[in-house]
């Protein structure tokens, strides 16, 4: 096993850190598209403003992103990359969620060469307490949290078939070997929800994702199980304080930490998302599922929490790409290498 979340941290959950550290970490999250989701980004923003969190938050923009929705985010301190789509290989595949196969385009956040270390984190994700010690995590690995299949997205799964969960394996044994046969598929690896990671940039893990994605049929999970596949073997679980999904507060909640110490909340349930919430839909009359919504809107609406410093720079494609072709000068190669693309 790896290095573990408590070997990271002090006894007081926050990790030692010299100053002028900052330089060559951000966090990250993506964007697409002309709807509503900038608010989750800007709700974003002011919630690590809120925490006081060391590091900038970039956001990686597809061509699509109107310019008032980029400007809205550059008014909160966001730093705005403009990025290429990224398109998996053509296939017949039907996504859990029609919209995941824009979220391939998340691997060019590998291409932010000018940092050393990002912790990514989805726009439908609320900041409540500092996350800043994750940036200090032993290096080569992959640290997410582990995700639950009991949500009926997961209904085309054998996990879900046999009602198992690596959130409680024990409640549901995953089925052994008797008599040399298997009665089963094997158990399958540790899997982690892509709403949050820790990684680090670099033109060579860039090109190889790249290169396997060209060779990987899309599968319905996108590029979560794309994910989940490269980095097996470098995958570290960290607690599910970083990345509550709140599925697991009705499936699991034995093993949720006291909302109030809960750093990372994810609204990723249907019908959750604080900006489009009626409390309509299943479990979503929950009292803890309205009063996390009611938090998310206390930071969206408080005007203390607006950006208040110099506009950051927006870069356009060319000029945010301009690290890259540096790096790329040094390592002596001459070519960007393109997305795989199914257009």
């Amino acid at each position: 096993m790896g290095p573990n979340m408590s070997s990271a941290l002090s006894s007081s959950g926050k990790t030692m850190r010299t100053v002028g550290a900052n330089k060559k970490r951000a966090y990250v999250t993506f964007l697409a598209g002309d709807g509503d989701y900038w608010k989750g980004v800007v709700g974003l923003a002011k919630g690590l403003r809120r925490v006081r969190s060391a590091y900038p938050l970039v956001v990686a923009v597809l061509p699509d992103v109107p310019e008032d929705h980029r400007r809205k985010l550059t008014d909160q301190g966001c730093v705005v990359r403009e990025i290429q789509p990224i398109y998996p290989p053509e296939s017949q595949t039907q996504f859990a969620m029609a919209y995941y196969v824009i979220n391939y385009s998340k691997l060019r956040i590998w291409e932010f060469v000018e940092y050393e270390r990002m912790v990514y984190l989805d726009a439908d994700i609320q900041v409540f307490d500092n996350i800043d010690e994750l940036f200090d995590l032993e290096k080569g690995y992959f640290y997410a949290v582990k995700d639950c299949f009991c949500e009926k997205t997961w209904s085309h799964t054998p996990q879900y078939k046999i009602g198992y969960c690596q959130q409680c394996p024990d409640r549901v044994p995953w089925p052994e070997e008797e008599k040399d046969e298997l009665v089963g598929p094997p158990p399958p690896p540790l899997y982690f929800n892509a709403g949050m990671f820790v990684h680090e940039p670099g033109l060579g893990t860039a090109k190889d994702l790249l290169d396997a994605l060209a060779a990987t049929p899309p599968t319905p999970f996108a590029e979560q199980d794309f994910l989940n596949v490269f980095f097996r073997e470098k995958y570290r679980p960290i607690s599910n304080v970083y990345n509550l999904v709140l599925a697991m507060l009705w499936r699991h909640p034995e093993n949720v930490e006291e909302l109030d110490r809960v750093k990372v909340v994810h609204y990723c349930a249907a019908g959750s998302k604080p900006w489009r919430f009626t409390g309509k839909e299943a479990n979503m009359d929950r009292e803890d599922i309205k009063m996390l919504v009611k938090k998310w809107w206390d930071i969206f609406n408080d005007e203390s929490l607006d950006y208040k410093g110099p506009l950051p720079l927006v870069l356009d494609d060319d000029e945010a790409r301009q690290p890259l072709r540096q790096a790329l000068t040094e390592a002596g190669a001459v070519k960007y290498f393109p997305a795989p693309s199914a257009a």
